[in-house]
């Protein structure tokens, strides 16, 4: 979207020029990789294109600011970018004008295509659920395995779906934490709940098993849920060396069970004990020098090994001795031994805690190398997830599984209804379904007339949104649909200016047909709602007209076009195969007009019933004036617009 949210940051030209770039990756990947097959890599990399490593360098210096470089250490994760378009075009104009993430009013989820489909149970799967939303599919093998594990889940007898769906619920965000693992920027706590949580996944998915072989059909099921217990079998093993205890606490000196595999803790914690014994067996020599055999080290407010005396007693005690704090009835003490060996303790503590972060850091390193699996299987679980809420998007009433082909260019949408404004509007009011027949070899274009506020745009967008919806791999809102693949949804609807960019309304209108033109193919579905309307009439009709036929005769799009200049009609006679005209059926209420009249010559806006019924053939008026009436503009403003209206139409008619 173009709009001031976007911070752009320059990078000095140095970080893009090649014998810099060169320079830079080898030593990032021979030095800095803490990899024996660094220079392995390096091969790899080196023999990508120049303008990838320029690019690759800047990309390394900037995430070096953040810590983040660790994602560039392997580069089999890398992976190449193909002309070949793997996903549907939706820009940012067609994501706003058709409410894909968001809706326009006070741009929150509820309304929004997104809010429609989204029944995920993970915070994974729902981000996800968005990429999807935002990237339908291109291959029709692609969206009809998404169809058949979601018709699998909706059909399925067997309970194996509810066990694997009551998996997901009350996960943790452990896509999340994988990450903030990766980066070492987890606490104890973070990872204990993370890796915890994926021994369970692990288990309770590997006890499935056996039911996900015989009862599992869906090939996309399948092997994602065959493939987590392998993908997550390293994480048993980091489990069992923690002490859960410790863990939950956040005390790193306590936190691995068995310390062969840590030497230095192990040592440190040795030299500890050394020092606690010695300062055990000293109490035996204070004893005998205070002539207390009952003598007992305290521990008041963190200091330790104090010996505690009454002040009636203070006499007995050696002349060498440190007072450390008193109060009225008793004295306490440290010995010269304890003040070296206490000294010694906290200095061998400190280090322990020193030594144990080290070791930590190098834990969560080790269990990094774990990290693309373990990535793998959230992915996994995050599509299923996506799955399961398509399938519940598909248990509302009326949803049906369309039919998706590669090879045909058609949308033909049986009583389709739009997916938001019917779970809006409930079951009370029923949304009125319309049919839609576009196909490349007969009619692509529909020109629609109709009334204000006769439901022309819901209807467009209905048609955008149920195509979008069959190519995410979802049931659609009608009683039947054949889609074939559309490549791009292009839409040019709504009335906003960019004071930013000093644009006028009309021109904006003018750059997105621009882009349009530019960019959709004769497999896209183009929507232009009421092009030209911001300037005079005449050249408003003149340019809808003249780009109406580009995409009639160029593009050769599939085409839906709101206008309300009668006069763009005329195309119909002109590509009577190809271009149909349409509009938003509606009751004119002649009694009613009549009864107010009164006398003769006082005209008065007619009183309007809308149809919302896509109908065959031109609406020749818009009926403005009705709009005017339901906005409230006052009666005396409407009967001089009304006579006015009259008058020209008059005119008009005379001149024909």
């Amino acid at each position: 979207l173009r709009d001031d949210r976007i911070r752009i940051e320059r990078m000095e030209r140095l970080h893009l020029e090649y014998s810099h770039a060169f320079q830079l990756i080898t030593d990032f990947y021979a030095k800095e990789v803490p990899d024996t097959t660094g220079p392995q890599k390096l091969s790899v990399i080196l023999s990508l294109d120049k303008p990838v490593i320029c690019s690759l360098a800047a990309v390394i210096t900037y995430l070096k600011e953040f810590n983040l470089e660790r994602m560039l250490y392997n580069p089999s994760n890398f992976k190449r970018l193909s002309s070949e378009a793997e996903y549907m075009t939706i820009n940012g104009t067609t994501m706003k004008n058709l409410e894909i993430l968001q809706n326009q009013t006070d741009m929150k989820t509820k309304g929004s295509l997104l809010w429609v489909l989204d029944h995920t149970k993970t915070s994974f799967g729902r981000r996800r659920l968005k990429k999807w939303v935002t990237q339908p599919l291109m291959k029709s093998s692609e969206i009809n395995a998404r169809l058949d594990a979601v018709s699998e889940i909706l059909l399925s007898e067997s309970s194996v779906f509810g066990q694997i769906h009551n998996l997901l619920c009350k996960l943790p965000d452990i896509e999340r934490g994988l990450c903030s693992v990766f980066h070492k920027k987890c606490s104890t706590q973070e990872f204990f709940l993370i890796v915890s949580t994926l021994c369970r996944l692990h288990l309770e998915i590997q006890a499935l098993v056996p039911v996900i072989n015989s009862h599992v059909r869906s090939p996309l099921l399948q092997n994602a849920l065959l493939e987590i217990p392998e993908l997550l079998s390293p994480v048993q093993h980091y489990l069992k060396i923690l002490n859960e205890e410790a863990a939950k606490t956040g005390d790193k000196t306590q936190l691995f069970k068995d310390l062969t595999d840590f030497p230095v803790i192990r040592k440190k914690k040795e030299e500890i004990l050394d020092v606690l014994s010695k300062i055990q067996l000293h109490l035996v020599d204070i004893r005998k020098q205070i002539k207390n055999p009952s003598a007992e080290y305290v521990t008041v407010s963190g200091q330790e090994f104090m010996i505690e005396v009454k002040n009636s007693h203070k006499s007995s005690v050696p002349s060498d001795w440190v007072m450390v704090s008193s109060t009225k009835a008793v004295s306490r003490f440290h010995s010269p031994f304890i003040i070296e060996n206490y000294r010694h303790l906290n200095q061998l503590r400190e280090q322990l805690v020193l030594d144990c972060s080290a070791e930590w850091l190098n834990f969560l390193d080790h269990f990094s190398e774990h990290y693309h699996p373990v990535s793998k299987a959230i992915g996994h679980l995050a599509t299923i997830d996506c799955l399961f809420s398509l399938a519940q998007v598909a248990k509302q009433g009326d949803y049906c599984r369309p039919t998706v082909q590669d090879n045909r260019r058609e949308i033909i949408i049986k009583n389709g209804r739009h997916p938001v404004i019917d779970v809006l509007l409930g079951e009370q009011d029923q949304y009125v379904p319309n049919t839609t027949n576009l196909s490349g070899d007969g009619e692509r274009v529909m020109i629609i007339t109709g009334p204000n506020m006769g439901g022309k745009s819901s209807y467009i967008k209905q048609v955008a949104l149920i195509t979008v919806m069959a190519q995410i791999g979802s049931y659609v809102p009608a009683e039947e649909s054949t889609i074939g693949v559309v490549d791009g949804i292009f839409t040019r609807m709504g009335a906003a200016d960019n004071i930013y960019k000093g644009r006028s309304t009309f021109m904006e209108e003018l750059t997105d047909t621009a882009e349009i033109i530019r960019k959709a193919t004769s497999r896209s579905l183009v929507i232009l709602d009421e092009l030209g309307r911001g300037t005079s009439t005449h050249d408003g009709i003149a340019i809808a007209y003249a780009t109406l036929e580009h995409f009639i005769k160029d593009v050769e799009s599939l085409t839906l076009f709101v206008t309300h200049y009668p006069s763009v009609c005329e195309l119909e006679k002109a590509y009577p195969e190809k271009v149909g005209n349409y509009h938003m059926a509606f009751l004119v209420n002649e009694e009613e007009s009549a009864e107010q009249k009164g006398s003769e010559d006082e005209e008065n806006p007619e009183f309007i019933t809308f149809l919302y019924q896509i109908t065959k053939a031109v609406s020749a008026r818009s009926y403005g004036l009705n709009v005017a009436k339901l906005a409230d503009i006052p009666e005396e403003i409407l009967k001089k617009a009304a006579h006015k209206s009259k008058e020209l139409e008059r005119t008009v008619n005379m001149k024909r």
